[in-house]
């Protein structure tokens, strides 16, 4: 549950809203407490940022840490060192993954696991077929268990009546009492969703002028790579700028972007030719460092990569599609060798990622034939 802790991070110049939670991270066999943030687009901050799918291999490895050994040292920096002792949590790898994905889907303004399995119960009591209260009781499970309390707003019943009403005359849950529902109990839960429904008609509407809120898709990682050959399927990877696609500029062609990009950057021409006949784009980046730059080239670079881009999706269309494919992500792209052009763990401006975005758009408006100014 989000509350009152609200933060956010700038992306691509965007505000991101975010919440955060407490947390231990195991690092050298010592626990310390911190917080997890948890962004809107599915990244979180576990020392950090990463994407879900990173963050359950971070649970798993036990690098988020939801068990606690006996004597394990833990700290709180700059407040308190400790050992554990008889230490215990409710919390598992599972438990944690479950909250932190309703927590991305509560920043969206998306259904969460409580919202789907309430609209679940709608559609059982519609048609109360035992079809549907198999699907309603599947969907209750599926709440995060530290959560089903809170499902119904309502911190005197609780999530009985929905137990009562999931499990059915003679039905147990994992949770219920030793003793079936009673008849009696099913119909009240069945009074009180009633008298429930009748209250939720009679709230007035709140539906924003403008329409929802867009959602944040699921933020992208484009990660360091080391190309060799052109693949048949390369995934993302064929969006990063080492990526083997020649692309054509001014009557000349590159083996890559990043070929190009520092062929352009020098000021020498045998030292250009050298750059763009590099084996390699670590080669190509490492020739151009060691030669003269052209004047004005820092202020001058965005503009080259954006039409660089442009030219290579422009003229391999397979590529386009894959950049396609990402929807409305942001694409957050590492560069260890640059925190302009790369993102770094959050601390770099990811121009690149921004760019790629930028020309994304581009596409999209000429597939949907939006006409462009200029």
């Amino acid at each position: 549950m989000i509350g009152e802790r609200i933060t956010h991070r700038m992306a691509d110049g965007v505000r991101i809203p975010g919440t955060w939670r407490h947390a231990f991270i195991c690092n050298g066999g010592r626990f310390f407490l911190t917080d997890l943030f948890i962004f809107a687009d599915g990244l979180v901050d576990c020392w950090g940022l990463v994407t879900l799918d990173e963050f359950e291999e971070k649970l798993r490895s036990g690098w988020v840490a939801t068990s606690f050994p006996e004597g394990a040292d833990a700290s709180a920096h700059g407040l308190a060192d400790w050992k554990f002792a008889g230490p215990y949590t409710w919390v598992t790898p599972e438990l944690l993954l479950a909250e932190v994905r309703d927590t991305v889907d509560q920043l969206n303004g998306r259904p969460d696991s409580t919202a789907r399995c309430l609209a679940a119960v709608d559609v059982f009591l519609a048609d109360r077929t035992e079809e549907n209260r198999a699907a309603a009781r599947a969907a209750y499970l599926a709440i995060p268990e530290t959560q089903r309390h809170y499902a119904l707003g309502d911190m005197d019943s609780k999530d009985w009546p929905l137990q009562a009403l999931v499990a059915g005359p003679g039905g147990e849950l994992e949770s219920w009492s030793d003793e079936p529902v009673t008849q009696e109990d099913y119909d009240e839960a069945l009074a009180y969703f009633e008298e429930r429904a009748r209250s939720i008609a009679e709230r007035p509407s709140r539906v924003p002028a403008d329409g929802p809120a867009t959602p944040y898709a699921p933020a992208i990682h484009l990660y360091q790579t080391y190309p060799g050959d052109r693949e048949s399927d390369p995934g993302t990877k064929a969006l990063r700028n080492d990526y083997p696609a020649p692309v054509e500029a001014d009557g000349v062609t590159y083996p890559s972007v990043a070929h190009a990009y520092w062929a352009l950057s020098v000021a020498d021409d045998d030292a250009r030719a050298a750059v763009m006949a590099a084996g390699n784009p670590y080669a190509a980046q490492r020739l151009a460092a060691e030669a003269t730059r052209r004047a004005g080239w820092e202020h001058a670079r965005t503009a080259v990569m954006t039409g660089l881009l442009r030219a290579k999706y422009t003229q391999h269309p397979d590529l386009a599609e894959i950049l396609l494919a990402t929807g409305d992500a942001t694409l957050i792209y590492d560069d260890a060798a640059s925190g302009f052009w790369g993102d770094n763990g959050g601390r770099g401006r990811n121009w690149t990622g921004r760019l790629l975005e930028l020309v994304r758009s581009e596409l999209q408006a000429h597939r949907a034939g939006v006409p462009l100014p200029g």
